[in-house]
């Protein structure tokens, strides 16, 4: 069964974004006809995307080695931050419902983050933040402005303080994974409405960022929930690493893994492993890709089709422009 998290189809349904649904769907099908009859395009509903992934800054503390934006991070472009509120403000108008403060940078470095936040809630909109856990200081200055609709997830992807050197190589030295941790519980004591999570991207060997060998963590898999259940996140979310193709866009390729059975095998007991330690207070949660790798069916899913409806609902705003799929940030 689908985790609620990762039900699209229900999210569109829901009351306050279906008539939004409906609108784009009544303007596909008048351009259909339309070019049947060889009719101009029909004027688009002047709706705003339901979602939208705001990435505030390109500048990262970090240098992990699976990161699928590594491409983009610490350029010298910026947002006007003016223009960014203004445009914001004239999507909530028209239907902007959720913003995620994610990708192509760390967000809380971001100077203008901790009015951010509270700009976007006197929106009247749910907000998540996506954060490498460096700045969680600045994490507790916006907390008390969300609301149990809105999230906070962390990207950790390990159990242990070497590994995690290893993997994000923070610029800080003296920044471990054990002082990233002791933060969150400070972060629910203040508002224990937000839901916190402890985000894992599976990596193995033999995957690579361009030539580069990313480091194996499939042995951190149960250590990473015990860690995360003891600092008092809700949940731990559990995603396989992804690559970047030539033409731009993320897939994933177990087909570059050493012993791709085994290594399929010993993701399944590390997560079956995982799943006694959950508790009504503490969840597993596993993406639809993670399913896909285990039922060898992923490429049936890249065979996209020629239009992406999806980016009628949901962007990707960034200091470099704007994209229409999370999957293909910076790709022009």
């Amino acid at each position: 069964m689908t985790h609620p998290f990762h039900d699209f189809t229900g999210k569109l349904r829901h009351p306050q974004v279906l008539p939004q649904v409906l609108d784009y769907v009544k303007w596909r099908r008048a351009v259909r006809a339309g070019e049947e009859k060889g009719l101009p395009m029909s004027q688009i509903p002047q709706n705003a995307p339901v979602s939208l992934n705001l990435d505030l800054t390109t500048a990262c503390n970090f240098r992990c080695d699976h990161c699928i934006d590594w491409d983009i991070l610490n350029s010298k472009v910026r947002h006007e931050e003016q223009v960014v509120r203004d445009s914001i403000a004239q999507m909530a108008e028209r239907g902007l419902k959720s913003v995620i403060l994610i990708g192509g940078g760390e967000p809380t470095i971001y100077p203008g983050f901790v009015t951010m936040v509270p700009f976007l809630k006197e929106l009247g909109l749910q907000v998540a933040i996506v954060s490498n856990g460096s700045r969680n200081d600045r994490l507790l200055q916006v907390i008390e402005y969300m609301d149990a609709g809105d999230w906070i997830r962390l990207s950790l992807d390990t159990a242990s303080n070497d590994l995690f050197e290893k993997m994000h190589r923070p610029k800080n030295r003296a920044l471990t994974l054990d002082a990233i941790c002791e933060g969150v519980p400070l972060l629910k004591e203040k508002n224990p409405a937000v839901p916190i999570a402890f985000s894992f991207i599976i990596t193995w060997k033999g995957a690579l960022r361009d030539d580069v060998a990313i480091h194996e963590n499939i042995h951190e898999i149960a250590d990473a929930a015990r860690r995360a259940k003891a600092s008092k996140f809700d949940y731990i979310s559990y995603k396989p690493f992804l690559e970047r193709t030539e033409s731009g866009s993320e897939v994933m390729d177990p087909e570059k893994a050493e012993n791709k059975r085994q290594v399929i095998a010993r993701i399944r007991e590390s997560i079956e492993e995982a799943h006694t330690i959950a508790d009504d207070s503490f969840r597993i949660v596993e993406s639809i890709n993670l399913t896909l790798l285990e039922n060898g069916n992923w490429q049936d899913y890249t065979h996209q089709p020629k239009h992406c409806h999806m980016q009628a609902m949901r962007q990707v705003l960034t200091p470099s422009g704007i994209y229409n799929c999370p999957a293909h940030r910076g790709v022009p």
